[in-house]
This record gives C-alpha cells, sequence and structure tokens, in this order.
C-alpha cells in the first residue's frame, strides 16, 4: 500500500511532486537550490527540489547522511536560504524576508525539535517552554503563559518534572520538554529532526503517539528520520539522494 495518502505524484524524469488541482499546498517549494562554496568549488546540497506539503500531513524525510536532509527542513524553516528558487509557506514567501521578519514569523509558525534537545540548561523546564511565548511576546499575561506551558507540559506527561533543571531528568524526558517547547506559539508546523534519535525504543514510540495525536489535531509534521520503522508510520516518506528527491 502506497505511504501517499493525499494522492500525490512524483515524475521521476522532472524531480516534480504534483498534489490534486483543487488543493492549496501548505507548503511549497520551487525549483530550491543551495549550493555551498568549498575549495573544490560549489557543492550542491538540493537540486532543483520541487515539494508540496498538505496541512494535516506527517511526513517523513529520509536517505544517507550527505543526501540534503537537513538542508531541506532548513530550507523550509528558514534557518538557511536557498542560492536559488521559491520557498512559500501558507501565503509568504518566507526566502524573501529579512533576517528580523524572518526570526518573527518562525517563532509563530514553526516549531523546531532538535535530536539533542537544545533546552538552555540554567532554565527549569517550565522556564524553557515559557520561553518562545516571552519571545514572541504570545498569549498575553505571564499567568496566562504559565497555564498553557503548564497545560503542554501536562501533554507530555511531565508536569512533575516542571520545576527542575534539565540537567536532572532523562533524555526521553528532555525530548518531551522540547516538543512541549516547540508547541509553545501553537505553530500550525512541526519539524523535527532526527527526534528519536537518541531515545530508547519505548520512549521512541511514545514520542510518535505523540505525533499522531498532534496530526489528528491537524498540525503539519515533518520528521528527518533514519529509522524505517518510524519512517512507515507516517502519511508519506520523502526519499532524498545526492541533494534530490529519489522517491
Amino acid at each position: 500500500m502506497s505511504k501517499n495518502v493525499t494522492s500525490n505524484t512524483i515524475d521521476k524524469n522532472n524531480n516534480r511532486q504534483s498534489i490534486p488541482n483543487n488543493v492549496t499546498p501548505l507548503i511549497n517549494l520551487h525549483q530550491v537550490t543551495k549550493a555551498y562554496k568549498t575549495d573544490a568549488g560549489d557543492f550542491l546540497a538540493l537540486k532543483n527540489i520541487d515539494l508540496q506539503i498538505n496541512k494535516g500531513e506527517f511526513v517523513a524525510i529520509v536517505g544517507k547522511s550527505g543526501s540534503g536532509k537537513s538542508t531541506l527542513i532548513n530550507m523550509i524553516t528558514g534557518i538557511d536560504r536557498p542560492t536559488s528558487g521559491r520557498i512559500q509557506i501558507a501565503d509568504k514567501t518566507i526566502n524573501q524576508f529579512k533576517e528580523n521578519a524572518m526570526a518573527k514569523w518562525r517563532g509563530h509558525n514553526i516549531g523546531v525539535i532538535f535530536q539533542f534537545f537544545q533546552l538552555l540548561p540554567t532554565l527549569s523546564c517550565l522556564e524553557n517552554v515559557l520561553l518562545p511565548m516571552d519571545f514572541c511576546n504570545t498569549f498575553g499575561s505571564n499567568r496566562k503563559r504559565k497555564e498553557r506551558a503548564m497545560y503542554l507540559l501536562k501533554q507530555v506527561d511531565m508536569t512533575d518534572q516542571a520545576y527542575k533543571l534539565p540537567s536532572k531528568i532523562s533524555g526521553g524526558q528532555q525530548q518531551r520538554i522540547a516538543i512541549a517547547r516547540a508547541l509553545a506559539n501553537d505553530p500550525s508546523i512541526l519539524v523535527a529532526d532526527e527526534p528519536t534519535g537518541n531515545l530508547d525504543s519505548k520512549t521512541a514510540n511514545s514520542v510518535i503517539r505523540l505525533f499522531e495525536s498532534l496530526v489528528t489535531d491537524n498540525k503539519t509534521i515533518l520528521m528527518v528520520t533514519h529509522d524505517d520503522e518510524l519512517a512507515h508510520r507516517t502519511n508519506r516518506i520523502i526519499t532524498l539522494a545526492d541533494g534530490q528527491i529519489v522517491k
């Protein structure tokens, strides 16, 4: 059975992925190329990528090391910019943003989950979740922000760890805090870079179940993973090789 539940098709000759005419994709990459300058000349990390992702999809991005996975998600999150091409998310062409506008837009619209958690070690788990709301000035008063942070911690079964420092909890627990932090500003898109790479199988399974529940709530999730079993629990698998979509 195909993993593509949105009836998207791929033209293998031009690496173009099409979607039904009556659906407007949430994420639309058009002819995206990324070149890095090296002593040996330009290295093409991405080559003329065309990709559309619909709202509410759970998409796995797979491929060998160096295939372009991290570069692709850096394009979508605005962490990096394409050398050429267009990246449109909803009604915004994000590669045209200046840095300050990009940071503000990202804070409101995309939650990023890192493999190594990236929690601030001197802040409590609760304070780490509050940080995006403070940065983007969302959810009004400090009291309302704290209420939302505690609600999110409850969603990931971590309210009992709220006032501990990240160093005092396990890796699986830290990843749950990182997921709560990524959800702080209620973004429409979550991007997860190897979110289960440092977790045992039981904890990894619980993280994927959480992602599945978020997709049920109409979140859009892009997950980079090396785990084939986890990839096959998503709606669609995008395989990269040498900077191109090959499957």
